[in-house]
């Protein structure tokens, strides 16, 4: 599919059958949801086609008379060339197959989409190996179809004599995506045995803490990002905006220092293949110590969200990681006083959680307090004494401890500080080594 670099707007149509399971308010999120999706692929969806059907049809997903109704209307005369039909489910190869032939225009099912969305936001080695190894994985089983779409050279047989021989070019096109996708996984485990050793050797040495924002795609959680670590992070109104996981430290910084990553959004309906297959990107999630889950609160469904990551997280087992949920979007809650009736609703459904606008500064440093708070909870207070003579470890206090008071006399600094116990030992010991190399060096 190439959509992009084009002047002229790319038109697409949505079709999508509402099975009698699926309440009004669900198919019509779904729907704004897939139209959210196509926006971010540059395409431009001028009709939606909605049929409720007790079954979807097997032979290819809309009724006939409902393929019909798509096909004239791709067909018309009003100047606007339709070039994809976007599919609100994912389709089995004969349907997409068939569905394509009868409206006359290339077909995208959900799944397709968010392949190509993921496709072209991919940036890192890792995200694009997970990338390929879905597309891949979606490809193999329509292979025959789109032999069919070829016509009788995708049923020749392979040549005589060595490997492959009898084979068909389906098959052969097969195993050459099995070797590939296994190719792709042995690449994305010695990635992530770097990216382990990497983070160990980060936090071994730094001595830090890190936070995760999960939570559904759009709900803000970048723009969480930039406002909580003051750094320039991709803010897009797009889904998907992108797939890397970026890391910063909190700011103002605090002590501890604390790690905070941005993790891929989820979304409705994402495949599980798709979910596996990004395990990685959520890496920091299962990492983290504590998981700020994001949702947007001027979303009226906003339990479909809370669902969905709640499900993503416990299959990739980070459901056991302390969470923080933190509502966003307060703001586009109406007025003033909708905005208080809500957020005392929402503090009062979940008790523990946070209400607030990343774009309103006093709430993003609630959040950071809040955030600072849950890293102090282990701290320890104590007493430092740094003499005159070990004087080039004040910085080295003062980067990993909250110094609460500080007195000085004729003998040195004497700090009443707040820190992690080892790290209040580890300060104890080198102001000794410093004390006994001094007096070493005066015999």
């Amino acid at each position: 599919m190439q959509t992009e670099a084009r002047d002229t707007p790319i038109y697409a149509v949505i079709a999508a059958v509402q099975l009698p399971n699926v309440p009004d308010f669900e198919f019509d999120a779904s729907l704004t949801e897939l139209r959210e999706l196509a926006k971010t692929l540059g395409l431009q969806v001028i009709h939606s086609f909605v049929q409720k059907r007790s079954t979807f049809d097997t032979a290819a997903y809309l009724g006939a008379g409902k393929r019909q109704e798509v096909r004239d209307y791709v067909a018309g005369d009003d100047g606007r060339e339709i070039e994809f039909v976007l599919v609100d489910h994912e389709l089995s190869p004969s349907q997409a197959r068939n569905l394509e032939v009868e409206v006359g225009c290339e077909v995208m099912d959900r799944t397709m989409v968010i392949l190509e969305i993921f496709h072209r936001n991919a940036r890192s080695r890792a995200a694009k190996a997970q990338v390929e190894i879905a597309r891949l994985g979606y490809m193999a089983p329509r292979l025959r179809e789109m032999a069919k779409l070829a016509g009788s050279q995708g049923r020749q047989r392979g040549g005589g004599g060595g490997r492959g021989a009898g084979e068909s070019l389906t098959e052969l096109d097969r195993r050459k995506i099995r070797d590939r996708i296994a190719e792709l996984q042995q690449e994305i485990i010695a990635m992530d045995a770097e990216r382990k050793t990497q983070r160990a050797r980060r936090q071994g040495s730094r001595g830090l803490a890190s936070v995760a924002l999960v939570g559904y795609t759009n709900a803000g959680k970048s723009t969480l990002m930039r406002a909580l670590t003051g750094s320039e992070v991709l803010v897009a109104n797009k889904l998907f905006a992108t797939l890397d996981t970026t890391v910063r430290v909190l700011y103002p910084e605090s002590v501890p220092r604390v790690l905070v990553s941005d993790t891929v959004g989820f979304i409705k309906n994402l495949p599980h293949g798709l979910v596996a297959s990004f395990k990685s990107t959520l890496d920091e999630a299962l990492e983290a110590e504590l998981l700020l889950h994001v949702i947007d609160a001027s979303d009226p469904g906003f339990e479909r969200q809370l669902e969905v990551t709640d499900t993503v997280l416990a299959e990739i087992g980070a459901d056991e990681v302390p969470r923080l949920r933190v509502f966003n979007k307060i703001d586009h809650v109406g007025d003033a006083a909708a905005q208080a009736e809500h957020a005392a609703a929402l503090t009062a459904r979940y008790p523990g959680c946070i209400v607030m606008s990343a774009r309103r500064p006093d709430d993003v440093m609630r959040l950071h307090g809040t955030i600072v708070t849950f890293f102090q909870r282990d701290l320890v207070e104590g007493e430092l004494f740094l003499p005159w003579s070990a004087q080039q470890l004040r910085q080295a206090v003062f980067a990993n401890c909250q110094v609460l008071e500080e007195r000085a006399d004729e003998a040195g600094a004497f700090f009443h500080l707040r820190t992690e116990a080892d790290v209040l030992e580890k300060l104890r010991a080198q102001i000794g080594e410093a004390g006994s190399l001094r007096g070493d060096r005066g015999t």
